[in-house]
């Protein structure tokens, strides 16, 4: 199915209505059409001919480094495929489903300290994450709420802000910055990564936890994927660059609530800095499509594997 040009121009309306909000928030998206045309539409033609194959509901992973733009382009090909193809799609975080700070802290105490902070394999809730994605795709799909986490309270929400999926969709995004990630090699866990490790994991307690929870309980959610996405950012420092930018951009939303300084940011992207560096180096051949971002933020280039 081609997109005639009445859908098109439905699909740039919203696009750039979308885009515009975005840009309220942070700084000014750049060559607007040229990246609709170039990658938003042939990644939702991906998608979409993923569904024909038998019209039953496909998860998308999309993963990349913070900030590299995940929560934007999710929103931007659920517009896409709403308008273009008339698929329903759901949308969610690997974050939405961050165990409680109560669960975390009795995990820093039993495990390792480190645990505490939210983002590593390990603090998820897995086998909520496991039901919610068997069920979305299940036949015998039923009502059901995903979870919301509030980063500002480091907390999940009260269930009167989750949110309510009352019809089968056709497409799931599931997004996160570790999805669809691997285990790495006992060897490559020997030589700690940066300060954090040297300093507060010098067993190494955390990272082969981390490991043996991305060999098990995780790879049998990333199963459930059908096609993986990988935002490529050029190197592991631009994510502190566009970590700080996020934060800006949830100062704005959060209207006062609790956010992090630059050094806390520092401090907290070295939880993710290993994994970040082991996908970089393997998910440009392992994903299904491989979005390359340059060093102004824009998608650059798009490949197939």
């Amino acid at each position: 199915m081609q997109l005639d040009s009445f859908n098109y121009q439905k699909i740039k309306k919203k696009y750039l209505t979308f885009i515009k909000t975005q840009e309220a928030m942070s700084e000014p998206f750049r060559n607007k059409l040229e990246q609709l045309n170039k990658f938003y539409l042939p990644i939702s033609k991906m998608i979409h001919d993923e569904y024909l194959k038998n019209k039953k509901t496909k998860v998308i992973g999309l993963t990349g480094g913070q900030g590299s733009g995940k929560s934007t382009i999710s929103n931007i090909l659920k517009i896409i495929l709403k308008e273009g193809y008339s698929l329903e799609t759901v949308i969610f975080s690997i974050d939405d489903f961050y165990k409680t700070l109560k669960e975390r802290k009795i995990m820093s105490k039993k495990i390792s300290s480190l645990f505490l902070t939210r983002g590593a394999p390990g603090t998820h809730d897995t086998r909520m994450l496991h039901s919610c994605i068997k069920n979305l795709k299940s036949n015998k799909f039923k009502k059901t709420m995903i979870p919301k986490f509030d980063k500002s309270i480091d907390d999940r929400c009260p269930k009167s802000k989750w949110v309510k999926v009352n019809k089968k969709p056709h497409i799931v995004i599931f997004e996160g910055w570790c999805v669809g990630a691997t285990s790495q090699k006992e060897k490559d866990l020997i030589t700690s990564i940066n300060k954090l490790e040297k300093e507060k994991d010098k067993k190494k307690i955390w990272r082969k936890k981390i490991n043996t929870e991305l060999k098990n309980k995780y790879q049998k959610i990333f199963s459930f994927i059908d096609k993986l996405i990988f935002l490529k950012v050029p190197s592991f420092k631009y994510v502190f660059k566009w970590r700080l930018l996020q934060e800006k951009k949830l100062r704005v939303m959060s209207k006062g609530k609790k956010t992090m300084t630059d050094q806390q940011i520092r401090n907290f992207i070295m939880y993710y800095e290993r994994l970040t560096k082991h996908m970089l180096k393997i998910f440009p051949k392992k994903a299904n499509s491989v979005i390359g971002i340059d060093k102004q933020h824009r998608l650059k280039s798009i490949k197939f594997n």
